[in-house]
């Protein structure tokens, strides 16, 4: 009886303990059903409605700033990291030489209209040499006429008749010879005025040409960004196309995202996306769409593409980048760098839409006006030093109206 009442309370602790712990037990089990089932739910909902990768890098142009002359550097107007207008002028060449050159184009020019102008008077001079001719041909063959009359009546000699003759036929020929010359003055500049007679215009252009070669000694900025790269070094000598230092128009970038293969089949162009980066972590989302599926995986692209066609084959699993873009109203607040890493993640509900573009966008993707312009400053030039010398420019002699 006493073994009974001793063994009762130890027996009484072992059950509330076993109570317990199927009570965890239970609670456990729950817990990793609720959970199962919420990834579930999510996987069902959302998550298999989204490709995802981490194999995503900040993309963008990196802009090349070259001399397009040969020049010696003597300044330097930016460096790393500053930021530069487009057009603004980054490195300055020597212009001496260019100089010299331009100088002798302008004297050339002007120059040059003063022969045409001359040109021009010449036809003036010859058609009044002609008239004159003309005058003297009619008082010739009125007097030639009026001793034709008189010789028959002995009122004039014989000799003097002969003298009115040849100074007519004279007359005749110096007409015919001013013709001529007249002629040969209006073929070269018929048609034509002095601004733009072919002689002028092959001394315009010599000096567009020189003033375009000296105007690029200043190297200009092609877009707006932030410098990086800078190689140039005060006193080099540099030779077109040489690469001085590149700029970044970090309002221009995309993320580059590498999927694989196996992913690719749902993905489709003008797809929402959302992207993180490392920089702020998943506080900042950026949100973009699917701009474009790469041509090819990235290694295809590579220098030494790999040779699959040997005996010691092992498949990898390959990936296709896919461009992606970046909200420019968002990169304002929360800026990023080309190569950055991000985190990719594609909604892919709708699948309406293409895997490749069907016809060419037929646009200009990126243009810059900074190397056009270089001549509006030549034209200014040439039509000053042509009114300097020719203050009738414009206008067709007088002498080639008929």
């Amino acid at each position: 009886m006493s073994d009974r009442i001793d063994d009762s309370p130890s027996q009484t602790v072992e059950t509330g303990r076993n109570s317990r712990r199927k009570q965890m037990l239970w609670r456990l089990a729950t817990v990793f059903v609720l959970l199962a089932a919420g990834f579930g739910a999510y996987w069902w909902f959302i998550g298999r409605f989204a490709d995802t990768t981490d194999d995503a890098y900040v993309g963008g142009n990196v802009v090349g700033v070259s001399p397009q002359v040969a020049g010696t550097v003597v300044a330097i107007d930016a460096d790393t990291t500053d930021l530069v207008r487009r057009g603004q002028p980054l490195v300055e060449l020597d212009d001496t030489d260019t100089r010299i050159a331009l100088d002798r184009a302008e004297a050339v020019l002007a120059q040059t209209v003063r022969q045409v102008r001359q040109m021009f008077d010449n036809v003036r001079r010859l058609r009044a040499t002609v008239s004159l001719r003309e005058v003297e041909l009619a008082r010739s063959k009125e007097d030639l006429a009026r001793r034709e009359t008189l010789i028959a009546s002995h009122a004039v000699s014989r000799e003097d008749f002969e003298h009115a003759r040849i100074a007519y036929e004279g007359a005749q020929a110096a007409l015919r010879v001013a013709q001529h010359e007249l002629q040969s003055a209006l073929a070269l500049v018929k048609g034509s005025t002095v601004e733009h007679h072919p002689l002028v215009e092959e001394a315009k252009a010599r000096l567009r040409e020189a003033y375009v070669a000296w105007a690029r000694h200043l190297v200009p900025a092609p877009v707006t960004g932030y410098v990086a790269k800078r190689s140039a070094q005060l006193g080099e000598r540099v030779a077109p196309g040489m690469l001085l230092m590149a700029v970044v128009p970090l309002n221009e970038i995309w993320v580059d995202a590498n999927f694989k293969e196996d992913q690719l089949s749902d993905i489709r162009l003008g797809q929402p996306a959302t992207m993180t980066s490392d920089l702020y972590g998943s506080s900042v989302v950026y949100h973009g769409k699917v701009l474009g599926i790469g041509a090819g995986t990235g290694s295809s692209f590579e220098l030494l593409p790999p040779q699959n066609a040997s005996g010691n084959w092992i498949k990898i699993v390959q990936r296709v980048p896919v461009r992606v873009s970046l909200d420019p109203q968002e990169l304002v607040k929360h800026p990023l760098r080309i190569g950055l890493s991000m985190k990719v993640s594609i909604d892919i509900h709708n699948r309406s839409g293409e895997t490749l573009a069907r016809r060419p966008t037929g646009k200009v993707v990126y243009s810059t006006p900074v190397y056009t312009g270089s001549t509006a400053g030549a034209e200014r030039l040439i039509l000053r030093i042509i009114r300097a010398n020719d203050p009738g420019a414009g206008h067709i002699a007088d002498g080639l109206r008929r």
